[in-house]
């Protein structure tokens, strides 16, 4: 295999390796986004869960304390009963090696095997064990020393004359290694001073700490399992009456006032379906009384449209007609005949407007929707403008894309829209020109007009679009509007699912931005024009 086989081979499994570290990372970002997602939106499962996790961190920490205290007092009977039997073995020690001379390592041998034979083979308390002689003289002690080994540091404590008493491994008949617990006693006889060691082998114990263990954690688990059974259980009982509650809400709020709450017993969840059947009681009322209001409204506002137009025709033919004459009236006259036409045409304006405003109140306003180009309706609405941007004294400029934007929009509200608009800012532009900029995107377009007038105080941006608001009464208006040109806007720009927004600063004019979805019925996420203007427009 030549080296640059070898490399690709190594990169491709380097590459394969990164690409199932990414998919695993992916699954765990898409787990843990349900897992979350679950979190929360259900209640259940966070009480469910809440309890589990509490109930396994206080079962962890009973159950530790418990087989801490088990294991602790096995270890100790066990360690009090070696002890005890290694101050039973003490007087027999003696026993055997006072017939044996000082030096005579036959003798001490023997002894030694003797006394080793005759205490395991009697009756104790502390279970099996295996015998251990030392001695501090070395040649003694090399004799002595074909038993199993002893730690040297329990030898180093037991030579300064004290009982003592050690865990460590033990090794049994069988050579194999176990955890173990030795106790070592000094002998003083006549044929000189000894060591004798007990071992311990700690199998039994140990079987017994485990089966402690296990079945505590058996336990544990299972007490866990039936605490998360029984708080689902539990929290089922809480939460299903509030699903079915929040499920009866949404349907009364889509329209189904006849929705309401089964009552059973006397208890909370009874209170509460009471209480919401009472509230669904007084709201279906409440409709009730606004549809006939709404119904008492739209035909008054039919009835004042109807009685209102017929005398302001016949008033208007009489207005004109005074109008044309005006020039063989005395002066005086000749002035009243001009505030009579023009008050005529600012009131029928506002009749309009009022009437309008009633059909948003009534819910009486529908879409005409059409498939059209923006840029056109915005061209035509500018064109309209210019008699009062000349009256004004100011520049409409339009910066328009080159191509077509079609969008599904009503065309005849979105230019009453930009009618409106582009009038407002022509009032407060003070000579300024006023700039009209149109943007697209994939799911929206916008208009902004923008003027570099007295512009918006603090908080105005909000209060623009109430109905007779106006930012400075005083100020002379030359499109006499009627304070209603915004508001209808805005309710013009609601109807599409759009957004007419608002921004302006004190000397540095106001902008005001109508964003609408490119399709019918879309969902806005975003504008394509920012509603501040940039540094570079500015």
């Amino acid at each position: 295999m030549t080296a640059e086989r070898a490399g690709a081979i190594s990169r491709r499994a380097l590459s394969e390796g990164r690409q199932a570290g990414r998919t695993a990372g992916r699954w765990l970002a898409q787990q843990s986004g349900r897992l979350a997602a679950t979190w929360r939106q259900s209640l259940q499962f966070r009480v469910a869960a809440t309890t589990v996790a509490v109930t396994g961190v206080i079962v962890l920490l009973i159950g530790l304390f418990l087989i801490d205290q088990i294991s602790n007092g096995v270890l100790r009977a066990k360690r009090n009963a070696a002890v005890a039997q290694a101050n039973a073995g003490l007087d027999p020690a003696r026993t055997h090696f006072a017939g044996v001379t000082p030096g005579d390592i036959t003798g001490i041998r023997q002894a030694a095997d003797q006394l080793t034979t005759d205490l395991t083979s009697s009756s104790n308390n502390a279970g099996l064990f295996t015998i251990a002689i030392r001695s501090p003289d070395a040649s003694v002690d090399q004799q002595l020393a074909a038993g199993p080994p002893i730690p040297n540091d329990l030898r180093t404590v037991v030579r300064t004359g004290v009982l003592a008493v050690q865990y460590a491994p033990v090794t049994l008949a069988n050579q194999r290694s176990t955890p173990g617990l030795i106790v070592g006693e000094p002998v003083s006889t006549r044929a000189g001073s000894f060591e004798l060691y007990y071992l311990f082998p700690l199998s039994a114990e140990q079987n017994t700490i485990r089966l402690v263990q296990r079945t505590a954690l058996l336990a544990g688990v299972a007490l866990v399992l039936l605490v998360a059974v029984i708080a689902v259980l539990v929290t089922r009982q809480v939460v299903r009456p509030v699903r079915v509650a929040a499920q009866t809400a949404q349907r009364l709020a889509s329209g189904d006032l006849t929705q309401r709450l089964r009552v059973s017993g006397e208890d909370d969840i009874a209170l509460l379906a009471t209480s919401f059947n009472d509230m669904a009681i007084s709201l279906q009322q409440q409709i009730h009384r606004l549809e006939q209001l709404s119904r008492l409204q739209q035909r008054f506002t039919s009835d004042v449209s109807h009685e209102l137009r017929t005398p302001l025709t016949t008033v208007r033919m009489a207005a004109e007609l005074l109008y044309t004459s005006r020039d063989s009236f005395e002066p005086a006259l000749a002035r009243s005949a001009e505030l009579l036409y023009n008050e005529l045409d600012r009131f029928e304006n506002l009749l309009s407007d009022l009437l309008e405003i009633s059909r948003y109140d009534a819910g009486a306003a529908h879409l005409e929707v059409e498939k059209i180009d923006l840029v056109g309706v915005v061209e035509r609405a500018v064109t309209a403008s210019h008699s009062l941007a000349r009256r004004h004294g100011t520049e409409l400029r339009a910066v328009l894309p080159r191509g077509p934007i079609m969008v599904e929009i009503d065309s005849r509200r979105v230019d009453r829209i930009l009618r409106n608009l582009i009038a407002n800012a022509l009032d407060h532009a003070e000579g300024k020109p006023v700039e009209i900029r149109v943007g697209a995107d994939e799911q929206a377009v916008a208009v902004a007009v923008r003027d570099r007038g007295v512009g918006l105080r603090p908080g105005e941006a909000g209060l623009v679009f109430n109905r007779f608001w106006r930012g400075d009464p005083s100020r002379s208006r030359l499109t006499g509007g009627t304070g209603l040109g915004l508001a209808i806007s805005l309710e013009d720009a609601r109807l599409h699912a759009g957004w007419l927004q608002a921004w302006g600063e004190r000397g540095e004019g106001a902008v005001f931005r109508l964003t609408l979805p490119r399709t019918a019925g879309g969902t806005l996420v975003s504008s394509p024009l920012p509603l501040a203007p940039t540094e570079v427009d500015a």
